[in-house]
């Protein structure tokens, strides 16, 4: 038995197609597409290096939030994939202010963290403001990151803090934004 579908359409990440983007967005715009490439870590807990390969979507339905979604693996040494890494999946949105956003992000780690910050030209920076951890989870005190659009390239750097206020870099990286292809296959490619 199947049930009604869904109001509304499905996200897009292609702003050729689908619900036009909120207005609300504009300082969020750059950021919509599926982005991919490589990146680096460090373990907090061993202090070990690592490397790893990441896609990051950030789609849209017409309202005022993005839907973002983020999904890495490891790298092995001759960097080729290797085994499933970090997930998390959220919403970035307005805040109270013309460059103010917010961000709500969730991980499989079992943090649940709210963030805060502000939009410039093609840079994002926000920082945590509230953070749950389930039983299970690493601690977790706080979070900042970093995001810009270089050269077009989606890079990002984040830092965790164990303990708060006491910041060390985690995750750093740098992402092309995937092409959307042209033709009978476009539509479902663009929408996630």
């Amino acid at each position: 038995m199947t049930g009604p579908s869904a109001p509304g359409g499905a996200d897009t990440t292609d702003l050729r197609m689908g619900a036009p983007i909120d207005d609300a967005l504009l300082a969020l715009l750059p950021l919509v597409g599926v982005w991919e490439g490589v990146g680096a870590g460090l373990d907090a807990g061993t202090g070990e290096q690592f490397s790893f390969g990441q896609r990051v979507t950030f789609g849209h339905d017409g309202r005022g939030f993005l839907a973002y979604r983020a999904r890495a693996w490891l790298l092995d040494a001759g960097g080729g994939a290797g085994a499933p890494a970090f997930r998390e999946a959220g919403f970035w949105r307005p805040g109270t202010g013309p460059y103010d956003i917010e961000a709500q992000l969730v991980s499989i780690e079992g943090a649940a963290c709210s963030f805060v910050g502000r939009a410039e030209h093609l840079r994002w920076e926000i920082a945590t403001d509230a953070v749950l951890t389930a039983p299970t989870a690493a601690p977790l005190a706080g979070g900042r990151r970093l995001y810009a659009i270089v050269d077009e390239a989606l890079c990002y750097a984040t830092e965790r803090a164990v303990v708060a206020g006491q910041y060390q870099p985690h995750l750093n990286a740098a992402l092309r934004r995937v092409p959307i292809r042209v033709g009978p296959d476009a539509r479902n490619q663009a929408r996630t």
